[in-house]
């Protein structure tokens, strides 16, 4: 379909977003730890890349990227801390001397940072969150995380500074990850539905007016179009379905194999008078998964 675009304006701007597609999953690394979620970190990226259309189709101009993708994305996760009214301010105390380089402290800080569990950054002032995420995380040279928050070098230095010594005592203070906990009734019967390939009886639990999201997928909306998602599955042979739980949310683990030692994505479920009223599915964007902490229900 034409849509009165000269030719290489579209294939000017179909490369720049299957560029920006091989971002999603580092953009996801920090919007996740922005947000102190996986699952509100891959919102952001949704938000991020729509945002990011729009703003191709109306502009002449080619952004540098990466820059400019960080930049969406840090503004609107800032948008929703604000609205959720948990940004915190505090001054910051003279910079330590960080460099770029990585010696052997800076390479264990990092490590400590990567293996941090997502949540815990939400326990750090969002600028102190910001600097350690791109720094000891996505490995983004000092002047460039400068450049993203508007503050200075020596600013970067201090809030990285500050930020990874309130990361590890918040790590040792912290709790190990809870105990399975058990599932409830109603997502123990969609899993052995599915595990029994019983497509019809899945269909019945769908509401009327169900949704469906699948990232990079168009939003499917009703039972009729929702229930070809159930199609969809039933190509695949293997798969395997498990309760789960992630950040407190009751979920499901999706498993490529029975015999599979971790799963590959899960999807999550929200209900209305016994009926499936939402389906969020996170098959194509499985990078999700990666830093989530997922416990398998009893």
């Amino acid at each position: 379909m034409n849509d009165g675009k000269p030719a290489g304006e579209r294939d000017r701007q179909e490369g720049l977003l299957a560029l920006a597609t091989a971002l999603r999953p580092e953009l996801h690394r920090y919007c996740s730890r922005l947000m102190g979620s996986v699952i509100d970190g891959e919102d952001v990226v949704q938000d991020t890349f729509a945002r990011a259309v729009v703003a191709l189709e109306e502009s002449c101009e080619v952004p540098r990227l990466k820059p400019w993708l960080f930049r969406i994305a840090h503004n609107r996760a800032l948008d929703l801390l604000r609205s959720r009214a948990i940004r915190a301010a505090e001054p910051i105390e003279a910079a330590l001397e960080i460099a770029d380089e990585a010696d052997p402290v800076e390479v264990l800080m990092r490590r400590q940072a990567v293996q941090t569990a997502v949540s815990r950054f939400a326990e750090l002032p969002v600028t102190q969150r910001s600097v350690v995420i791109l720094r000891d995380v996505l490995d983004e040279p000092l002047a460039d995380i400068a450049a993203l928050l508007g503050i200075t070098v020596d600013a970067v230095k201090a809030h990285l500074a500050r930020g990874r010594a309130r990361l590890r005592r918040i790590n040792a203070e912290a709790n190990p990850l809870p105990d399975a906990r058990i599932a409830s009734a109603a997502i123990l019967r969609y899993v052995n539905l599915f595990n029994r390939r019983d497509w019809d009886g899945l269909r019945a639990l769908l509401a009327d007016d169900v949704r469906l999201h699948q990232s990079t997928h168009k939003p499917r909306a009703g039972a009729a179009d929702v229930g070809m998602f159930f199609t969809i599955y039933a190509r695949s042979d293997g798969l395997w379905l498990r309760p789960a739980w992630v950040e407190g949310r009751e979920v499901i683990a999706v498993f490529e194999d029975r015999a599979d030692a971790k799963p590959s994505h899960f999807m999550w479920l929200e209900w209305r008078d016994g009926r499936i009223s939402f389906i969020r599915d996170y098959r194509y964007v499985r990078y999700v998964l990666d830093d989530a902490d997922l416990v398998l229900a009893r």
